[in-house]
């Protein structure tokens, strides 16, 4: 078996950790949790969507979703609403408050990305999208 170090998957989270201690100190000011914000860029760009397209996207499980709904839901972030082609869809949507909140809050994580950027040269910060994209499109 490879070395403890060696795994794969450990730096990968140890990656995401590190790349995430750029980001959380300002989602915690909000507050809001890194799953919650996921959603909330979501559907920024994608405007309205279902809870399942947005699991995928999200990369969040449905039933962890659920919650993460409610709870954007009653802090007035999201809204819901039925398909009007099939009433048993429900799509997902950014309230005004929510538009409002990213549109502050967005420089500020933008800087603090180009901040996290800037200690990679440019040839590897492509090389670990390419890298990441690859190992994204492996199938088990």
């Amino acid at each position: 078996m490879r070395k403890f170090d060696d795994s794969i998957p450990l730096k990968l989270l140890k990656a995401r950790e590190v790349t995430m201690g750029f980001f959380r100190p300002i989602l915690q000011e909000i507050p809001m949790t890194e799953q919650q914000w996921r959603v909330i860029r979501a559907l920024n760009e994608h405007e309205e969507l279902e809870s399942k397209q947005l699991a995928d996207l999200c990369c969040i499980l449905s039933p962890s979703l659920t919650g993460i709904i409610n709870r954007l839901e009653q802090q007035g972030y999201i809204k819901r609403r039925k398909s009007p082609e099939d009433q048993r869809r429900t799509l997902i949507s950014l309230t005004d408050k929510a538009k409002s909140m990213f549109a502050e809050l967005s420089p500020r994580l933008e800087q603090r990305y180009r901040d996290l950027a800037a200690q990679l040269t440019p040839e590897d910060l492509q090389t670990l999208h390419t890298l990441l994209t690859k190992v994204c499109q492996i199938k088990p």
